[in-house]
């Protein structure tokens, strides 16, 4: 460590590190633009300029910039000295020479870092008497709004896009005092990552769009840490409401998971909380096969009457806490946990394979320093996209190898990106298709899912001769070589592909590499949100013995699931055509909801408490944001009064934390050290606010209802108010902060203030708890595990078809969030151009499954996919598991390609 002396004061800091990061992580104020924490420096701004003293004896010093100084023993900085405060004041002045004087109407007020580092400097008088320069704005899509005007020339915004997430059609355009940033016509950003322009950008250049619709002030919303539904991947998220309307998400920092960055699904995708298809109340069905509510007595007697031997099946997208409490009110021996069939097999077997261990398994910050990486039948994208936008940093890992070769500091981007040119870390990928990651990948595997599992286990036999023996391809040997020669090797997969095989090569390959000499990591994709969740609870009932159950006439009740999703429609239709009573509780009406008998209406993530784990096993809380309305309750609230109304006194939960205890007890050891309990308080005395301490309005908003001021809701369940009371100091427990905010920080840049150092863990520890520990050690007979290598299904009757996913559709509860509809792609069926030649169809003609005539599918001609195999689109036109291997296609002549949300757009304004 080194000793660095600010205004006199002595402080330490690792010698070599960014002075900038240094001081910061100090908690002193000092001003800048250019400089982010995940993507280094550039020297772009000059904002934070400090004087320099070559000693105690030098009182002149000189003007540096600490984002490109690098920290040296001894070091005597001044922040405070006039001269770099007047240079610091006199480069905000020459920024806002033109830029709008516009705080009161722009979207970014109250939470903008160009607002604070104006205060900050002290710069307060406009000078400038001549014009500003203006520009045009640009459509950029339904995601983000853009404002060129307010724009400093900071370049965060191409450099996250471009350099740092891989985008391609975002530019810095022009030169001198002309330069712009956008794309170079209008049109939808295309980058599944470009929703987080809104947090990189330090003024109000790029906006949330839907945001927009329905704006309020940040210090009008009350907020609460979520984690965001959209996959397994488990992003920490705030959540932020009013008017009992979810407004937004943004990124909550969490060093082991998501750090500074979400995906667009996961941003824009929580609209379906306010969608007009929610389930507001409980009802129950007439004989007219209309639903009659207005009598919850009545719906609860009905639900509970049916109660011996009903089927509960539960959900990987609920709750931990809701598929418990189901899985006691029907019994462990009649709990179905909701997967389809084939995917709480390939769930079992990863769950197996971990049990087994003998690898190492990675956070997903972890993925960033492996040095070789094999994605394994995964199309990580759109199946995760926060995971890809990992595995593109894990691939620049060589260049700050090269960089401290050449006494370059990691932290000076330029320098460490010019140094390197196109050197990378390898990846290879073996998935079948096109995947938004291939264009850094050095070699790619495009084969059938089975050919896909024979490449994986011949890479194993290549690795380790005991292993069984697969392909022996150029691509299976020059990837068993490169994994061989890392240090530190990673295999990602998971139950995207549909096939056992593919998640059992790649545990051979993980377990191959196994040795004293490496460390290899192996990370599966597990699905939904709370699929690994639901995977550790179990289920004794498979779906399909669930439906022949329900068909023989057993009642079922159904949490937040569609079964339809779950199983073919047939067996599905024919299951409820059979029973005695089926009770669905759910946020959203869906196909099963329309043919329950009574209907529960569900709160979703933001208006309960409970516990989601991710692929990792990691346990993490997500607190409720605002209270529901209408008939609207936790699913587990709603199971307790059927328990109740049935006698069952031993399931009355009085509260979300008393169930997560007895759950932790039971089942789940250590879920409820996911976050701390109720009784957690700031310094012993303080709950925390959900508002901030600028909240307005408490009267105004229900003036329609009283001219009174409402008594504030009282919150017995988790630390947090209802208020603008309490204390959020920002070194309380990490898994309990509602937003960030400090004093002179107004904006998401105050992170730096919740974290140990900047970029580093958060104060409070970062939040989660890991249930399930993997053991590195290599069985002994590991080779012996998986010795079956799977032949190749022959398409003798049609083409073989494999999943294929979209990271705007395929998900079910964000295709209901209308931007991300706006978004998502028509159906369709990817095709390799010599299968689409035979069927004389090209890119956007349409086609249909013969079995299924009147779903329309849309050709994607795929030069990556498989001879002799379709890629179907999961999750559009009823899509979501494989029924068979094979699909006959027929050309539809009369299709019509369905606008894209572009042109959608387009024509809706």
């Amino acid at each position: 460590m080194a000793k660095i002396y600010v205004e006199g004061k002595e402080y330490e800091a690792e010698a070599g590190e960014n002075l900038l990061h240094a001081v910061l992580s100090q908690s002193i104020d000092l001003p800048y633009f250019c400089w982010h924490p995940a993507m280094g420096s550039v020297g772009a701004c000059r904002q934070c300029a400090v004087i320099q003293y070559a000693d105690e004896e030098d009182t002149r010093g000189r003007l540096m910039m600490a984002c490109m100084t690098p920290v040296m023993d001894g070091l005597r900085i001044s922040v405070e000295a006039a001269q770099a405060k007047d240079f610091r004041s006199s480069v905000i002045e020459w920024l806002m020479e033109n830029h709008p004087h516009d705080c009161p109407v722009c979207e970014e007020g109250g939470e903008c870092h160009l607002q604070d580092m104006t205060v900050m400097t002290g710069h307060s008088m406009r000078r400038f008497e001549s014009k500003k320069r203006t520009w045009r704005n640009q459509n950029l899509g339904p995601f983000i709004g853009h404002e060129m005007n307010r724009c400093i020339t900071c370049y965060r915004c191409v450099r996250f896009y471009g350099d740092y997430a891989g985008g391609t059609d975002l530019a810095a355009l022009g030169s001198r005092s002309r330069v712009y940033f956008g794309r170079v016509e209008d049109g939808t950003l295309e980058s599944e990552f470009s929703g987080n322009l809104v947090e990189v950008c330090p003024t109000g250049v790029f906006t949330d769009k839907p945001f927009s619709q329905h704006y309020s002030r940040k210090w009008d919303l009350q907020s609460a840490p979520s984690i965001c539904p959209g996959c397994s991947v488990g992003c920490n998220t705030i959540a932020s409401e009013r008017y009992g309307v979810l407004k937004r998400l943004h990124n909550r920092y969490n060093s082991e998971v998501n750090s500074y960055f979400l995906c667009d699904r996961g941003r824009f995708g929580s609209h379906f909380v306010n969608s007009q298809k929610r389930i507001r109340h409980a009802a129950t069905k007439a004989e007219d096969g209309t639903f009659e509510y207005g009598d919850l007595d009545k719906v609860v007697t009905q639900a509970a009457s049916h109660l011996e031997g009903t089927i509960g099946i539960g959900s990987p997208r609920a709750s931990v806490e809701a598929n418990y409490a189901l899985k006691k009110l029907v019994g462990a021996e009649n709990f179905c946990a909701g997967f389809s069939d084939l995917d709480e097999t390939l769930l079992k077997e990863i769950a197996e394979i971990r049990k087994t261990g003998g690898f190492h398994s990675p956070s997903i910050a972890q993925i960033e320093e492996a040095d070789a990486i094999l994605i394994l039948g995964e199309d990580i994208s759109n199946t995760a996209a926060r995971i890809a936008l990992s595995v593109r940093q894990a691939v620049r890992g060589v260049s700050f190898d090269m960089a401290r070769s050449a006494n370059i500091p990691e932290w000076q981007d330029a320098g460490v990106r010019g140094h390197a040119q196109h050197n990378q870390n390898p990846l290879f990928i073996a998935v079948n298709g096109t995947t938004r990651v291939d264009d850094i990948a050095v070699a790619k595997c495009n084969g059938s899912n089975d050919e896909i599992a024979r490449a994986g286990f011949g890479i194993a036999a290549e690795i380790d001769g005991d292993y069984a023996v697969g392909d022996d391809s150029e691509f299976v040997k020059n990837v068993a070589q490169t994994l061989k020669k890392a240090s530190k090797p990673l295999i990602i997969s998971g139950t995207g592909a549909q096939n056992q095989a593919v998640i059992q090569a790649a545990a051979n390959i993980a377990w191959a590499l196994n040795s004293e000499a490496r460390q290899a990591s192996l990370l599966y994709v597990v699905g939904e949100a709370n699929a690994m969740g639901s995977l550790l609870l179990g289920g004794s009932v498979t779906m399909s013995d669930a439906l022949n159950r329900m068909e023989s006439g057993s009642s079922a009740i159904v949490l937040e699931n569609d079964l339809y999703r779950r199983a073919d429609s047939k067996l599905v239709s024919a299951a409820i055509g059979g029973i005695k009573s089926l009770t669905c509780l759910d946020s959203l009406g869906h196909s099963t909801v329309e043919q329950a008998d009574t209907v529960f209406p569900a709160a979703t993530y933001a208006e309960q408490t409970g516990t989601f784990v991710n692929l990792e096993a990691r346990a993490q809380r997500f607190y409720q944001v605002f209270q529901p309305t209408d008939d609207i309750r936790p699913s587990y609230e709603w199971i307790s009064e059927i328990a109740k109304k049935a006698d069952r006194a031993d399931l009355n939960w009085q509260s979300i934390a008393e169930l997560t205890d007895v759950c932790d007890q039971e089942a789940l050891n250590g879920v409820k050290e996911a976050s701390v309990d109720a009784n957690y308080r700031v310094e012993n005395q303080f709950k925390l606010p959900r508002q901030t301490h600028r909240y307005s309005g408490r009267t105004a908003m229900f003036a329609d209802q009283s001219v009174h001021e409402p008594k504030t809701a009282e919150d017995r369940e988790t630390p947090f108010s209802y208020s603008m009371e309490g204390e959020n100091p920002g070194d309380q427990d990490g898994s309990t902060i509602p937003y960030v905010w400090t004093p002179g920080w107004n904006s998401n840049q105050s992170v730096f203030k919740f974290q140990e150092e900047v970029a580093g863990p958060l104060k409070g520890g970062d939040p989660g708890k890991l249930l399930t520990e993997v053991n590195p050690e290599r069985p002994a007979n590991a080779s012996d595990i998986y010795s079956l290598v799977p032949e190749t299904t022959n398409g003798n009757n049609g083409l073989v078809i494999t999943p294929s996913y979209s990271v705007f559709g395929s998900d079910e509860l964000s295709s209901s969030s209308w931007p991300i509809a706006e978004r998502s792609p028509a159906p369709f069926a990817r095709l390799n151009p010599a299968d689409a030649s035979k069927l004389g169809v090209t890119d956007g003609s349409g086609v249909f499954v013969s079995e299924q005539p009147d779903q329309k599918y849309e050709v994607i001609v795929d030069s990556n996919l498989a001879q002799g195999t379709v890629g179907l689109a999961v999750g559009f036109n009823g899509f979501n598991t494989i029924g068979t291997d094979t699909a006959s296609l027929q050309v539809d002549l009369d299709y019509r390609a369905r606008p894209t949300g572009e042109e959608r757009i387009l024509a809706k304004n």
